[in-house]
Parts: structure tokens; C-alpha cells; sequence
């Protein structure tokens, strides 16, 4: 598996997915991407919180007609180095930077959900030459100024065994009926091999996040997308983020919750390829 490094010396693992167009976008580096189709480049999926790029197995193929999709195991999880020391949405961001410098790409799509949606942020605030098309998947702002969850799920989610923060988990990300027919396992409820300290090191990550003053400098025309009935990430921090930045729009999916992206793929994938495909 090919690793990136970042600023600070750490190695974040990336994996690649999709057809290889054959003429790839700027591509110099080892993954393979030599060549590039330059009307559609790559699009770089970012996962949420404590999890690792497996986040988007069950729907990556929905991305992967005629370009390359890339995803990466946050430091802390995955193949990636695992560092003891501070971890922030700012960070993960150039750790993404670190891998579309390693294979040599100068400019991506990007789809973040949850924690990845504020990376994704970060990563078109600082890096507005790296993104053509962004989209922020069931995410905020920050606690500043965004939406945040109840202090009952809070409660929940901090119950002491893992079985029982699994189930509420769960039913934050799926709706009972999909559950019943779909019963796992589900790649969304974080990476079980990751040690504590990192658990905690992305925790204090996202709970940090704020980019409310820089969100009017983003670029990229941005699409952002929220599940109606997701209490994890409030559904009102989709129209709060639209209206911040500029050339946004907002779509609701009726029904859905947190993982609005694995749950209701059939319609989530169609919406995130016509609108990165909008523009050129």
C-alpha cells in the first residue's frame, strides 16, 4: 500500500479505486495515476471520525465511472502512523495535501462526510487551488457557530460499554428499517484497531473544529448534502453552511440520517456525480 509523508515526518497510507482513465491529470508520483482524464480528475473521499478509508466501501464504486477516486487512512487509523501528539481538522487536511502531492495530482474533486466534511473545509480554505468541486456531507461548521447534538446522545455515546455505543450509534447513522434488513457489519462505527489515545486525539479534532470565519473565502463551487433526520450532526448546519459559502447549495434527503450516504446511496451518488460533473 503506498504511504504519503507528511510536513511533520508522519506516513499517511492512501488507497486508489476506479478505472484509469488513461491520460492521467499531473500525475508523477507512485500510485499510478499517470495520465489522467483532464476533464473529470480524481475525487478524494474523506471519512468521518476515528474511522479509516473503509468508510467508503460500500459506495465507492458509485464514483468510479471514468475517473479515479483516492481515500486515506487518517493518522491514527488504518495502515497510517499512529503519533501521540495533537491531531486537528487543519492537520488532516495537509495530510491529504501530502498525498495529492505524492501522486503528483495538482487539482481534485472533493467529498467529505461528517469529521471529512471538515476537513474538506479546511483542505478548500487553505488549498483553494487543489479543489475544483467540493461537497460537505452531513457536517458544520463547528460547535461555535453550528447546530450540535443533543447532551442526552452525548450521554449515550459515552456509555462505558462499546457494545451498547455501538447500537446507539447505529441507530444515529441508519433508519430501524434499513437496519432490520441490512444487519452489518457497518464500516462506519470506526476503526476497532485504533489505540485510545489516537480515539481520543480525533475526538478533540473535531470537537475543535471551527472555520466559520474562513468559510466566505472558499472557491469551489460547493454542494452540501445532509439526511433531514440526522440528530448527530443536526440537519440545520446544511443550509447554515450553504448560506456561508459562497456559490453553495443545500439538498436535504428526506428520511435519512447520519449515514445518508451509505443508507440512501441510490440517491446521495447520483446527486454528488451530476454536480461534479456540472463544471469543468
Amino acid at each position: 500500500m503506498p504511504h504519503a509523508t507528511a510536513p511533520d515526518g508522519t506516513r499517511i497510507a492512501y488507497q486508489l479505486g476506479g478505472r484509469d482513465p488513461g491520460n492521467c491529470h499531473g500525475g508523477r508520483g507512485q500510485g499510478g495515476l499517470e495520465g489522467a482524464d483532464r476533464n473529470e480528475p480524481p475525487l478524494l473521499l474523506l471519512a468521518g471520525q476515528s474511522n479509516n478509508h473503509h468508510w467508503w466501501d460500500p459506495v465507492r464504486a458509485d464514483f468510479e465511472a471514468g475517473r479515479r477516486t483516492i481515500t486515506l487512512d487518517y493518522r491514527g487509523t488504518g495502515d497510517s502512523d499512529m503519533p501521540d501528539r495533537v491531531y486537528s481538522t487543519t492537520g488532516f487536511a495537509e495530510d491529504a495535501v501530502a498525498v495529492l502531492d505524492d501522486l503528483g495530482l495538482d487539482r481534485v474533486d472533493v467529498y467529505g462526510t461528517s469529521m471529512g466534511g471538515r476537513v474538506a473545509q479546511w483542505l478548500a480554505i487553505l488549498h483553494p487551488e487543489r479543489v475544483r468541486g467540493l461537497v460537505l456531507g452531513c457536517t458544520s461548521p463547528g460547535r461555535t457557530h453550528g447546530f450540535e447534538r443533543s447532551q442526552e446522545i452525548r450521554r449515550a455515546l459515552a456509555h462505558p460499554d462499546q457494545t451498547a455505543r455501538d447500537a446507539v450509534l447505529v441507530d444515529l447513522m441508519y433508519t430501524p428499517g434499513w437496519v432490520a434488513r441490512n444487519p452489518g457489519p457497518y464500516p462506519v462505527l470506526g476503526d476497532a484497531a485504533m489505540p485510545a489515545y489516537a480515539k481520543g486525539r480525533h475526538l478533540v479534532a473535531s470537537n475543535s473544529h471551527d472555520a466559520w470565519e474562513e468559510l466566505p473565502s472558499i472557491k469551489a463551487p460547493t454542494l452540501v448534502l445532509h439526511g433531514t433526520d440526522d440528530v448527530f450532526s443536526p440537519a440545520a448546519n446544511a443550509q447554515l453552511l450553504a448560506d456561508r459559502i459562497p456559490h453553495a447549495r443545500a439538498e436535504l434527503i428526506p428520511g435519512a440520517r447520519h449515514a445518508y450516504f451509505h443508507e440512501f446511496h441510490s440517491l446521495a451518488g447520483p446527486l454528488v456525480d451530476r454536480f461534479l460533473r456540472s463544471f469543468g
